[in-house]
């Protein structure tokens, strides 16, 4: 139990360091997504919720969203880049090759899912945005770019994840009617 200890910690410690202020944050509430959505999850999953934007932290090794066309691109960059620097955390704290395999896996598919485990992970991912995210996304982007950022995330959300998204209540109106125009034009 040692090196999962040692990797939460190294995870936690870079995490910390992120230029986007909401990052510490929505790692500990992603993983609290995940425990809500499946309480009964592996070890793989946990790292997988804590570290799956730990590339974002690390501004030298930072996914520019710039660099790609396409925001599904830059998207599947970023969970790729996230899942080596998490395999290099693992393999420093000597976890086990399965898991370091396992958990790759997952937060390489974070964005996109691909099969139950790594689409939970998506879904506990998706519902943190929304809950922690989305009024620092706002402060940051225009009213467009959020409201594209908005409608993609919500709409790769299962129905009954998107009625908990619903339920959110957001205290800057304009936020508050930006989710809700996106909620009412996806469906």
């Amino acid at each position: 139990m040692g090196n999962i200890n040692c990797v939460e910690k190294k995870i936690e410690r870079i995490v910390k360091r992120s230029l986007v202020p909401e990052d510490p944050i929505h790692a500990k509430n992603t993983l609290e997504w995940l425990l809500k959505l499946e309480p009964h999850v592996d070890n793989a999953l946990k790292i997988a919720a804590l570290g799956h934007d730990i590339e974002r932290a690390i501004e030298k090794r930072k996914v520019r969203r710039e660099d790609y066309r396409e925001y599904d691109e830059f998207k599947k960059a970023h969970a790729l880049n996230s899942a080596r620097i998490l395999m290099e955390i693992m393999e420093e704290c000597k976890v086990r090759k399965e898991l370091i395999e396992d958990v790759f896996y997952l937060v390489s598919h974070h964005e996109a899912g691909g099969n139950r485990r790594a689409d939970i992970l998506k879904d506990a991912d998706s519902v943190s945005f929304f809950h922690i995210n989305l009024p620092y996304y706002f402060k940051r982007n225009s009213v467009e770019e959020t409201r594209k950022r908005c409608l993609w995330g919500y709409r790769r959300l299962p129905d009954k994840f998107k009625r908990v998204v619903a339920e959110f209540c957001y205290q800057n109106k304009e936020v508050e009617l930006l989710v809700r125009s996106c909620i009412n034009g996806s469906e």
